[in-house]
């Protein structure tokens, strides 16, 4: 009886402890409170190309009358197979259920396949995930970051993407962002005839490779990235943070020797100087010199990171959120990173969408161990869909005010940008390149 008349107390129901209500009684709960529990009603996924990046986020509506929100899903390089994953596993298994246990939906989610950590089932919880915390911050009248404790600081810090075909047009390029006052750049150079990362290689050059198409050297992108990263240290001082994409090209050895030569340059980071198949050689480079290191954004499962950090290996951590599984584990990374002194720089580029940028701002806000995050600017195209696209000044991020992530969908816009048709069947998602003598490489 006691409890009963507890619950007609309204607002205060809402605070007895943990555990002491059944879904029932939480119901009653919320209704005395004026605070109905909100059901999914149906999920969607809207698609769209609108910068040469296929973009995949999923909307979550509720039976409540203007109650919905965005997640993030976005996984480009197998675009086409996460819509099936949401449509016809995810979907099924939500609908009707409450929008306001988003740990639970994402165990329930994560666990219903039994075979986990794959990017596409990665990706489609992402947007289901995502979506449940826009859908929170609406309900509650505030943004995301405020539901995760609020600031720890004004705006995010990040970094522009500088390159060139040759050494003074890479230093051109950094100057350009330093100009816009961005304080960290990452520096990438075209490597003559070959597919170089980041930079397209002008030029032409002797070799002939015995496989037809792109190639590439990792023994050359060595030397050369080496040379960049002196004449850029020179030419732009040292106040300037440096960080140098090695997209795991390098073979372990050459990387252990990249980030000991790069050393003397005082680099803000290396990234992915290693494959995830060869993290145990962050061991060896940590025996070797101090260069600071990034790791993370090909990682799906915990199996990859956690021995990372646990073991104190690299310096950031830099998953791409909705291949780990939206913002609900990407939190729960910050927090063990946090532990042991490592910080977090999320992966960043064009192939997040607008509200996984935001997602990733949001917890950049609200942590403390936040580094830097990566920059990618929307064009036009990309803005006339996505309203409320992160707002860029003076090299910082600045995160929404509005309930939620702050980002609505015009989804006539969207649908005025298409999927580019048969993407996947022309080249896998990313391409392929091989060495002179005809072996793919890992990229």
């Amino acid at each position: 009886m006691e409890r009963r008349n507890f619950l007609k107390t309204g607002v205060g129901a809402a605070t007895l402890g943990a555990g002491a209500l059944t879904l029932a009684d939480e119901k009653v709960a919320r209704a005395a409170a004026g605070m109905p529990t909100a059901k999914i009603k149906d999920i969607s996924v809207i698609e769209c190309e609108p910068a040469g990046v296929r973009l995949t986020v999923v909307k979550i509506t509720t039976d409540q009358d203007g109650l919905y929100g965005y997640g993030c899903a976005t996984f480009t390089q197998r675009a086409d197979l996460v819509r099936p994953a949401v449509e016809k596993y995810l979907k099924p298994l939500l609908l009707g259920r409450t929008t306001d246990r988003i740990e639970d939906v994402w165990q329930l989610c994560y666990d219903s396949s039994y075979w986990k950590n794959g990017p596409i089932l990665n990706n489609a919880i992402s947007g289901v995930d995502e979506a449940l915390w826009d859908i929170k911050g609406r309900q509650a009248g505030m943004p995301v970051y405020q539901l995760l404790g609020g600031k720890c600081r004004e705006a995010v810090d990040t970094y522009g993407h500088a390159g060139g075909n040759d050494f003074p047009d890479v230093v051109a390029s950094a100057k350009q962002y330093i100009a816009q006052g961005f304080r960290v750049v990452r520096v990438q150079i075209g490597i003559p005839g070959m597919a170089g990362y980041a930079s397209a290689g002008g030029g032409t050059s002797n070799f002939k490779p015995l496989e037809p198409g792109p190639f590439y050297e990792p023994a050359y992108d060595l030397r050369r990235s080496l040379k960049m990263l002196e004449m850029c240290r020179q030419e732009l001082g040292e106040e300037v943070g440096l960080i140098h994409d090695v997209h795991e090209r390098l073979t372990p050895n050459e990387a252990v020797q990249f980030c000991k030569e790069s050393e003397k340059f005082h680099m803000f980071f290396v990234e992915d100087p290693l494959s995830p198949e060869d993290i145990e050689y962050f061991k060896q480079i940590r025996q070797n010199c101090d260069t600071p290191l990034a790791m993370g954004e090909l990682f799906n499962s915990p199996h990859e990171w956690q021995p990372l950090i646990e073991q104190r290996l690299i310096d950031y951590i830099r998953c791409h959120l909705s291949q780990v599984g939206g913002l609900s584990p990407a939190r729960k990374i910050a927090i063990l990173a946090e532990q042991y002194g490592v910080k977090t720089a999320w992966h960043g580029p064009g192939d997040v969408s607008p509200v996984g940028h935001m997602a990733q701002i949001t917890l950049d806000i609200a942590s403390t161990n936040f580094g830097i995050q990566e920059y990618t600017p929307f064009n036009e195209r990309t803005q006339a869909i996505f309203h409320g696209c992160p707002v860029m000044k003076d090299g910082y991020f600045w995160v929404n005010e509005a309930p939620g992530w702050g980002i609505e969908i015009d989804e006539k816009e969207a649908a005025k940008a298409p999927f580019t048709p048969g993407r996947d069947n022309l080249d896998g998602g990313w391409g392929v390149i091989r060495r002179l003598d005809g072996t793919v490489i890992k990229q």
